[in-house]
């Protein structure tokens, strides 16, 4: 058994956010976290008793500064990284109110398959799989090497 399958997966709610145009909300990680400068969809740790929704509003507002509509449930994808093992809950989220407001000083950029920005993170490479086969996208998701 590997090390990562021994780690009790730390629960994260994950907000896609999908503009009229289709495309999607990336963010970087903030200087001072794992990973910092590696592109994400925004969202965070589930405090207890929270549930996966609660704390995909709550992360939003804390991190970006709007607060999202209807939250949909997409997918659920376990990830080992050297310092965690998370279990990221995905969200479809197409409805939100206020003004993006990059609160821990990272960046944000829409966009579309292939991504431009990079380096993405790990985490996030899933995410585009799956969009480009919903999307019948054929070739790399990301322009990175």
């Amino acid at each position: 058994m590997s090390e990562g399958a021994e780690r009790t997966p730390v629960d994260v709610a994950v907000g896609v956010l999908i503009n009229s145009e289709g495309q999607f909300l990336l963010t970087s990680r903030p200087a001072g976290k794992v990973y910092a400068g590696y592109w994400e969809f925004p969202g965070g740790k589930l405090e207890r008793g929270e549930t996966v929704e609660a704390a995909l509003r709550r992360e939003l507002v804390e991190e970006i500064g709007i607060e999202i509509g209807a939250v949909e449930p997409w997918k659920v994808e376990i990830v080992d990284y050297e310092h965690a093992r998370v279990r990221l809950h995905f969200c479809k989220v197409f409805d939100w109110t206020g003004a993006f407001e990059m609160r821990e000083q990272q960046a944000m950029a829409w966009q579309d398959l292939p991504v431009r920005v990079a380096p993405v993170l790990p985490g996030t490479l899933p995410v585009l799989r799956w969009f480009a086969e919903e999307r019948g996208f054929t070739g790399a998701t990301t322009l990175a090497p």
